[in-house]
């Protein structure tokens, strides 16, 4: 796959870590990650990515203190207000994936705004997960299918991207980041992450820069993606490999 069809996927995580190690409330914390997010972006940008999702607030985080979660829907919708120019300017097209039916007219407003502003963008396709489950996701998915009627993997990535606000079908995730040291999806993109590869990071999120997006970027075109297949250099004679008819990861 060439790097100008790549999809890349961060677990944006460490805010309240990064914050906690200074002596900071949470709230400085996810402040930084915003500035680390216009890093992440321009630096897509010039790395000609094609797709960029962000997990911003899964469906899991409403379980924390109100007080946070309010302070990070309004950072949020500060976000989408103050970016939108820039975003037009650069040529972003801007998503947002996951639920919006809990999320309050005020968001509502500033997504589908973004969103309309945005939509001519060509260059990079970014897109922020918010009240975002892929289990759920799934689930909402597949009641949309006719009972009995057969369905390709196709046509089922197309009613994900539907469950999940999607204009058009997601492409299947490249590389997926996760900052912080944790290493865990957090159910996040599990049907795109099928094959995606996987790249766990100590640095927290605040922290992660333009340089630590060009070595992940590094190690991932270093390493060999075979989808199942044997490699293509190799032959069972010369490389000593299973006998037809095994199974290669």
């Amino acid at each position: 796959m060439t790097q100008s069809t790549l999809h890349v996927a961060v677990i944006m995580d460490g805010n309240g870590r990064w914050a906690e190690a200074r002596s900071l409330p949470r709230a400085a914390g996810h402040r930084e990650g915003v500035a680390a997010v216009r890093r992440t972006i321009e630096a897509a940008l010039s790395h000609r990515i094609e797709t960029l999702t962000l997990y911003a607030f899964s469906a899991d985080n409403w379980e924390r203190p109100p007080r946070e979660v309010q302070w990070l829907m309004r950072l949020f919708r500060e976000y989408l207000r103050s970016e939108v120019n820039r975003a037009v300017a650069t040529g972003v097209r801007l998503s947002v994936i996951g639920r919006r039916d809990r999320l309050a007219p005020a968001v509502r407003s500033a997504i589908d705004a973004a969103e309309r502003r945005t939509a001519d963008g060509s260059r990079l396709h970014l897109r922020i997960a918010v009240d975002y489950s892929a289990r759920d996701a799934i689930l909402r998915a597949a009641q949309c299918l006719a009972p009995g009627a057969p369905v390709t993997r196709d046509q089922f990535g197309r009613l994900l991207s539907i469950a999940d606000h999607g204009a058009t079908r997601s492409p299947d995730v490249d590389l997926l980041i996760r900052t912080s040291g944790e290493q865990r999806l957090s159910d996040f993109l599990l049907w795109e992450s099928a094959y995606a590869e996987l790249l766990f990071l100590p640095v927290l999120w605040p922290d992660f820069a333009a340089s630590d997006l060009a070595a992940a970027l590094q190690q991932f075109h270093g390493r060999k993606r075979r989808f199942g297949r044997l490699p293509d250099v190799a032959t069972p004679a010369a490389a000593g490999a299973p006998a037809a008819g095994a199974i290669s990861s």
